[in-house]
């Protein structure tokens, strides 16, 4: 993903024509000169701008004084880029030319580049941050990761419009269907449109995990639905992720809190994930068939693979078959970036500067995963005939520019101030969420241009 290419020193150069005068030396210098001249003229050539940030930017998002120095306190800059990128400019591949998205422009590759002019929104002039993720709020002291935007290979990624967006969703109802992390992005949605016009909330369940907004001027209406697995599943697990007892998840019977609304809905984005590796009994056709990682030895022991394959299936399977066709984005896998642990056993996510090319490791469970559902979406679409709602399920392949942001979580900062009595405090990490404003908002990015080739 992208290249690094470090020009020949001056003095070099100069040494190649300044002695001698041979024929063979002017005749090498003759051929450096020409192939330096293709590299900066060709396609390969197309340097990336890297403006220095505005000191207001960063005022406005962190309070003075939150910054420690060496630490992403200082947004990226021309000056300090090489520290975060490489030693040398940044180069788009040869065989891309740089432009708007189009056909041929893949939205889900590319790098995040650094972006000066910071976020489109604050956690102060955003009032639907939740606290878990008001990184800032909470007393997260760096702020580089603010500074980063996302950058297809061969296309420039325009930043959101909130007035194009909610000017062509006039009289529109979107849900976002799924785990936490839809909570997560409908709070990216919500902040970066209500720039346009805030939202008033009209519903919440018991544990506010479901909830609708309307947007009044624009008769526009986003609903969050909690159904973590996408099937039906008994769940005995606090917010803090202590159990009573193991889930019971029915894999072939679908959470009717989404399908029973499904009719209203005109754009969905949907999707699940982490929660298939929680301890789990696994039913089928009303009786149980295996189990993962339980401590009942009378079950056979089954793969979190499995009953994701099978969530998935029967999700797809209901949206093909539905009389009713809303434009559907399948949201692919969202990888976490636990270090040294995972969430129950001391992991941390302390890294202030997105991954390098090659630097997120092999990621094999995260990999399965995110085949599986490619696999299952792309039967899906072959299931979609001509007369059928087809072109209406899209994939919202957003896994490749999460697993590259490792700095774009919440971390020790999902609460208030967690090292307020020291920094040996035993804190818990979250390093599957995201921060707001952060990395997330650029999955809003990608939808409106999604939107826009039809």
């Amino acid at each position: 993903m992208g290249m690094e290419w470090q020009p020949a020193p001056a003095q070099q150069r100069k040494a190649a024509v300044g002695s001698g005068g041979s024929a063979l030396k002017l005749m090498i210098f003759v051929t450096l000169a020409g192939l330096a001249l293709r590299l900066l003229a060709g396609p390969a050539a197309y340097l990336l701008p890297l403006d220095a940030a505005p000191e207001e930017a960063a005022r406005i998002v962190a309070a003075p004084g939150r910054g420690i120095p060496g630490d992403g306190a200082t947004p990226p800059s021309e000056t300090n880029t090489s520290m975060l990128t490489g030693s040398g400019p940044l180069i788009a591949p040869a065989d891309k030319k740089e432009g708007s998205p189009g056909e041929s422009c893949n939205l889900f590759h590319g790098e995040w580049v650094p972006h000066s002019s910071g976020p489109a929104y604050t956690n102060a002039s955003c009032r639907f941050i939740e606290s878990p993720q008001n990184c800032l709020t909470n007393g997260r002291p760096d702020t580089y990761y603010l500074y980063w935007r996302w950058k297809p290979y061969g296309c420039d990624m325009p930043l959101f419009d909130g007035k194009k967006f909610l000017d062509g969703m006039r009289g529109k109802h979107w849900a976002l269907i799924g785990d936490s992390i839809l909570r997560n992005h409908v709070q990216s949605l919500l902040c970066l449109v209500s720039k346009v016009e805030d939202a008033t909330e009209v519903y919440h369940d018991d544990t506010f995990k479901s909830r609708r907004w309307h947007f009044p001027s624009h008769n526009f209406t986003v609903s969050l639905i909690w159904a973590p697995f996408l099937v039906k599943a008994k769940i005995f697990e606090d917010d803090d992720g202590v159990s009573t007892a193991d889930l019971q998840l029915h894999l072939d019977v679908l959470e009717t809190n989404w399908t029973s609304q499904w009719e209203s809905f005109d754009y969905v984005v949907i999707s699940t994930g982490q929660w298939f590796f929680k301890t789990a009994v696994y039913w089928e056709n009303g009786a149980e068939i295996g189990c993962h990682s339980c401590q009942n030895k009378n079950l056979k022991e089954m793969s979190p693979e499995y009953s994701f394959r099978k969530a998935l299936s029967a999700a797809f399977r209901f949206i093909t078959s539905s009389p009713h066709k809303p434009v559907v984005f399948y949201r692919t896998w969202t990888p976490s970036h636990f270090e040294n642990g995972e969430w129950f056993s001391g992991g941390t996510c302390n890294r202030t500067s997105p991954f390098k090319p090659g630097e997120a490791g092999d990621r094999v469970s995260d990999n399965k995963m995110w085949r599986i559902e490619r696999e299952e979406f792309h039967k899906a679409v072959a299931n979609e005939g001509p007369n059928d709602g087809a072109g209406r399920l899209r994939l919202l392949d957003t896994f490749e520019l999460s697993l590259l942001r490792p700095d774009g979580h919440s971390g020790p900062y999902r609460t208030y101030h967690p090292y307020k009595k020291g920094r040996t405090a035993k804190v818990q990490n979250d390093c599957l969420h995201w921060c707001l404003p952060g990395p997330i908002d650029a999955w809003n990015d990608i939808i409106l241009q999604m939107l826009a080739k039809d």
